[in-house]
């Protein structure tokens, strides 16, 4: 179903709210045209969330974000990067806090993510979803 080529594609948005839904589009779009479609909703959702914590968090006014998903047979990797130095990690908020709850679903949603350093400053948070359909063969029986 997959070609064993590695594909990436990226895309920088500025840093004004409606961003994180052409963000989203971008990730739809780019993942359609791969035939990926097995994982774009979690990926779409922790992309919101990653987009949403760029646009709150990172340093400076008026810097955007940069959104790049790389795909080989095996996954998507999700990367958003931004100027801000500030380390995310994951909080526990109580039942009546109204934020803090987008790196939780990042956590429940994706196989695996982190933040790396980005040069010459800021960070890129990423994430991985492995294939659902990977290693899935269908075969046609002829009638």
């Amino acid at each position: 179903m997959y070609d064993t080529l590695h594909k990436a594609e990226r895309k920088y948005f500025s840093h004004q709210f409606e961003s994180v839904r052409h963000a989203r589009d971008f990730a739809s779009e780019t993942l359609r045209a791969w035939d990926r479609l097995d994982i774009a909703e979690d990926i779409r959702l922790c992309l919101s969330e990653l987009a949403s914590n760029a646009l709150t968090h990172a340093d400076g006014p008026g810097r955007g974000f940069m959104v790049r998903l790389a795909a080989d047979p095996a996954g998507i990797r999700l990367e958003v990067h931004d100027a801000g130095a500030g380390q995310p990690n994951t909080s526990r908020p109580n039942d009546e806090a109204t934020s803090g709850r987008g790196l939780m679903i990042v956590e429940e949603l994706a196989d695996d993510w982190g933040v790396e350093k980005r040069k010459p400053f800021g960070k890129i948070v990423w994430s991985y979803f492995k294939s659902v359909t990977q290693g899935v063969s269908v075969s046609v029986a002829a009638a």
